[in-house]
């Protein structure tokens, strides 16, 4: 194996978009269904790589992908300059853990996203 890029569903792309912009993401690919409205895209940091996808666009082909909203998923995310992005972004989404000094020797915090997953970021000082 050499890389994972996990394939997240949202209910808004648009929404999605805007949210991990802020967060320091950048658009790599997307695809659209007729017109111009958007049902996947691949956002890009670094060497992490999200995907995500409306439910509607597999509804058909893959029935068995569906949840009412949120879900069990932590995307746990390593970054440098922790305290600094933290900084950045802590007024501008949903912080549900601020930064802390774990046992293991992390520094951390988590935030919500737009479709209620949580991320957690960490820098091992």
């Amino acid at each position: 194996m050499e890389s994972l890029a996990p394939n997240i569903f949202t209910n808004n792309i648009q929404e999605t978009i805007a949210v991990y912009t802020l967060l320091g993401f950048k658009v790599a690919m997307s695809v659209p269904e007729q017109g111009d409205e958007l049902v996947w895209v691949m956002l890009v940091n670094g060497s992490v790589t999200l995907m995500f996808q409306t439910f509607d666009s597999l509804a058909d082909e893959l029935p068995e992908i569906r949840r009412t909203d949120g879900g069990s998923l932590l995307l746990y995310i390593n970054i440098k300059n922790i305290r600094e992005f933290f900084e950045l972004v802590k007024d501008k989404v949903k912080v549900l853990k601020g930064l802390e000094k774990t046992f293991y020797g992390a520094t951390e915090f988590s935030i919500l996203d737009n479709n209620n997953y949580v991320l957690t970021f960490a820098e091992n000082e």
